[in-house]
């Protein structure tokens, strides 16, 4: 497996265009399940879960078609005919999302079959409401040997929703399935996250009704059939937010461009606090930290949007590692998202974990360590934490880095950090 090698003690300056939202364009391709009419998606990250996702809808039959065009990266996706409604356990247990697939190809063909997505290292992350949801739309669902079998021959029927607490995937999983339903469908205490916002207005790009879009009601009025259209997948927040963090962390001045801060304000509102300098421009942000000057500690506690992130929790405990003071570090999300606390002390970090809290002691330096990445986001922190290591940082099992950061040691290269990947065959790149 490949792994990343980073000589700590170089401050950032530099530009760091981001990429387009990886938690946007995968259920944005999802939603070209929807319509027989192309759907031209630009801003699209090449990531290991794009490609993940690409690979299960050609399986349906799904003409998927990448290409550099005048608006960067783009790629089309037509789903003509839908040759097959059968999602195995190979493709959809590499990444759980793809479980939402069963929601458009229930509402486009009347029936589907996918696989349960398995574990998950972060989390139970149930998809008892997904299925739960489906079923109050008029969906018949069975559970057999690890696959859920759904059939509604007469097409799903609009019904109102209360999620139970606020769900991310569930708000767009049912948001996909109910733009074809019959009738009307009222979502409740719906997710308000901006991919969701981005979601939504595609689907009504494509001639979907809905109405409360970035509110936690969502009314999804169905229609027929959708068109395709010609879609711009928003900024990465949460690329955004780690590049941030690593900006901070090393010292220096990074500006992050195809950016929209106000995306990641509880972030950097604490950054700003800890005595990070934080600039809005035009097209994005300045980060920039003397480091002469040591960080302070600050709290935060993890909360839906547009509270702090969790998938940004791990970064900011990374920043927290070198700053004067304690930092005290709530995780409200996850249950078991404090995997890479163990990793950050292998390079020197003074973290204590009692159930979903950690203490960070300060610590004036990090020293390098062989670490290994335990999920996307807990990689990307040891990254952030190798910046300032003394000495050179090996991050081991870097596949996790790859599902959701596109050209990360070219982007930091470019600002002079000195960080290399080392391919499985022991060559540099």
């Amino acid at each position: 497996m490949d792994s990343i090698a980073i000589k700590g003690g170089t401050q950032l300056h530099g530009e760091i265009p981001v990429s387009g939202a990886k938690n946007s364009a995968i259920k944005l391709m999802a939603a070209t399940i929807l319509t027989d009419q192309p759907v031209r998606l630009t801003n699209m990250p090449r990531l290991a879960d794009t490609r993940f996702l690409g690979q299960l809808l050609r399986q349906f039959g799904i003409e998927v078609t990448e290409s550099d065009g005048p608006d960067g990266q783009q790629t089309v996706f037509h789903a003509a005919e839908i040759t097959s409604t059968f999602a195995p356990y190979d493709l959809v247990r590499q990444m759980r999302a793809s479980f939402n697939v069963l929601g458009p190809l229930l509402a486009r063909t009347g029936h589907a079959k996918v696989s349960l997505p398995g574990g998950c290292t972060i989390g139970a992350r149930p998809v008892d409401l997904h299925l739960d949801a489906l079923s109050r739309l008029g969906a018949s669902i069975e559970l057999d040997e690890g696959y859920v079998s759904a059939i509604a021959p007469k097409g799903l029927i609009g019904a109102e929703i209360e999620f139970p607490f606020v769900s991310v995937g569930a708000t767009e999983h049912t948001l996909m399935a109910a733009v074809l339903a019959q009738g009307t469908t009222v979502l409740r205490r719906a997710a308000r996250e901006p991919e969701i916002g981005d979601l939504v207005r595609c689907l009504t790009a494509m001639g979907a009704k809905i109405e409360g879009v970035d509110t936690d009601v969502l009314t999804i009025t169905g229609v027929t059939s959708l068109s395709g259209t010609d879609w711009s997948v928003i900024p990465d927040r949460i690329e955004m937010g780690s590049y941030a963090c690593a900006a901070a962390m090393a010292g220096g001045e990074v500006r992050l461009t195809k950016a929209r801060p106000e995306l990641i304000s509880a972030l950097t509102d604490r950054m700003i606090a800890a005595g990070v300098e934080i600039e809005p421009t035009a097209d994005g942000v300045i980060v920039r930290r003397d480091p002469a000057r040591r960080l302070q500690a600050v709290d935060v506690a993890t909360e839906v949007y547009p509270g702090f992130a969790t998938d940004l929790q791990a970064q900011f405990m990374a920043l927290m590692t070198t700053a004067e003071g304690e930092s005290i570090i709530h995780e409200n999300i996850f249950e078991n998202r404090f995997m890479h606390a163990p990793e950050l002390a292998r390079l020197g970090a003074d973290i204590s974990v009692h159930a979903g809290e950690a203490r960070v002691r300060g610590v004036e330096t990090l020293r390098a360590a062989p670490v290994m990445a335990t999920d996307l986001r807990a990689s990307v922190s040891l990254v952030i934490a190798g910046l300032v290591a003394e000495g050179e940082t090996t991050i081991g099992r870097v596949y996790h880095l790859d599902r959701g950061f596109e050209r990360l040691e070219e982007k930091l290269s470019a600002c002079g950090a000195e960080i290399r990947r080392v391919k499985e065959d022991g060559h540099e790149h």
